[in-house]
């Protein structure tokens, strides 16, 4: 397991830790005793501190794919559903998976790494003494943050995404936005965007779940900090594609009548 920088034991051993965290903080889920103050600083953490590396990362990942994609359908002729194609692939699979790699990559590793220094300088035994209780002063905040704010950034994602293609079809392919747009509303249900928010909810569930795991069953030194917080963030990666395979067969695995319509 040298890509998780801990043996297989030890990731196996873990795993157990974040899949028994997991069902305590679903048991805990209770915004009575949560401090207000700490969500709403781990709120702000989550969400508008990563919306500009969010909207820009959108931003050039729909031109890039626009220029990829459109090109062969204009060898088919087939421009009516470009706007359809796009706009599922973002509603779907970018705009879920993306979001949550940005997340974990930014505030996952964070999450471990303040969970996991508080661990080794023995401030969660301090907490033990004062009577609270780490799973809800420290994960549960973290927790309810990346469940809201994640389907936040999704959607923002999605809509910012559609944006830069739309720009990228008019501008490089004289392709008029109105032809996009209705291909896309052809092709764009409810369910395509209530399925993609529970994507995000699940993929906020697990990355935060397994980003404070890993820091509260860190121990050692300061080399612990940085080996933890590497292997939790490529274990949340793991997870979500993992994940995000199993939802999408589940979710997605049928003949699209949308597109067949155009």
């Amino acid at each position: 397991m040298f890509i998780l920088k801990i043996n297989l034991a030890q990731w196996l051993g873990r795993m157990k830790s974040a899949l028994k965290l997991s069902f305590l903080t679903i048991s805990k889920l209770s915004f009575i005793n949560i401090s207000r103050i700490n969500l709403i600083e781990q709120i702000v953490v989550v969400g508008p501190e990563s919306l500009g590396i969010s909207i820009i990362t959108a931003c050039f990942i729909g031109m890039v794919f626009t220029l990829q994609v459109v090109k062969e359908f204009l060898y088919l002729d087939a421009t009516s559903v470009i706007g359809a194609i796009l706009s599922l692939a973002f509603i779907r699979e970018l705009s879920p998976v993306l979001t949550a790699i940005i997340i974990a990559g930014r505030i996952g590793s964070s999450f471990t790494a303040e969970i996991a220094t508080m661990q080794v300088t023995e401030q969660i035994d301090a907490l033990y003494l004062l009577k609270t209780d780490p799973v809800i002063y420290l994960v549960m905040p973290r927790l309810i943050a990346c469940l809201t704010m994640l389907p936040i950034l999704n959607v923002i994602f999605f809509f910012t995404s559609l944006s830069s293609s739309i720009f990228t079809c008019f501008i490089f392919y004289n392709i008029h936005p109105w032809i996009f747009l209705k291909s896309v509303f052809l092709a764009i249900s409810y369910l395509d965007i209530f399925k993609s928010i529970l994507k995000t909810i699940v993929f906020g569930f697990i990355l935060s779940n397994i980003s404070c795991s890993w820091g509260l069953n860190t121990v050692g030194g300061s080399k612990s900090v940085g080996q933890s917080t590497t292997s939790s963030v490529v274990t949340s990666l793991l997870m979500i594609f993992i994940i995000d395979f199993i939802l999408s067969y589940f979710m997605f695995n049928q003949t699209d009548s949308a597109i067949k319509s155009l």
